[in-house]
């Protein structure tokens, strides 16, 4: 079974930058497949960005130039650096592990941005 827990989250300033982290644990071999979503209030959870099954990296065109994901592999930590934050950035934002035996999410950390 896998387990994510997220942390990171908080209230900053637009044009401020915050880090998100993910913690995994559990049957997972390779962090590859891990990614983050948000969802904001009356919205669809949404992609943000992720590590595909072969390891390459996919971005929302939202968060391109803003946001990069990255990993640890030894530690199974994934990372999402988040820059010129906007309002628009408000959400919860989800880690995500997707692979042919899991799909698991973790339970989400709040993000604001205040203009």
């Amino acid at each position: 079974q896998v387990h994510l827990v997220e942390s990171g989250g908080g209230l900053v300033q637009a044009g401020g930058s915050l880090r998100l982290s993910c913690a995994a644990s559990g049957g997972i071999l390779s962090i590859n497949g891990m990614g983050w979503y948000r969802q904001a209030p009356g919205k669809p959870r949404e992609l943000v960005a992720a590590f595909s099954s072969g390891g390459s990296t996919t971005y929302a065109d939202s968060v391109k130039g803003r946001f990069t994901i990255s990993r640890d592999n030894a530690q199974k930590m994934v990372y999402l650096q988040m820059n010129s934050l906007k309002p628009e950035d408000t959400a919860v934002y989800y880690c995500r592990f997707v692979s042919p035996l899991y799909d698991a999410w973790g339970q989400g950390t709040q993000v604001t941005v205040s203009s």
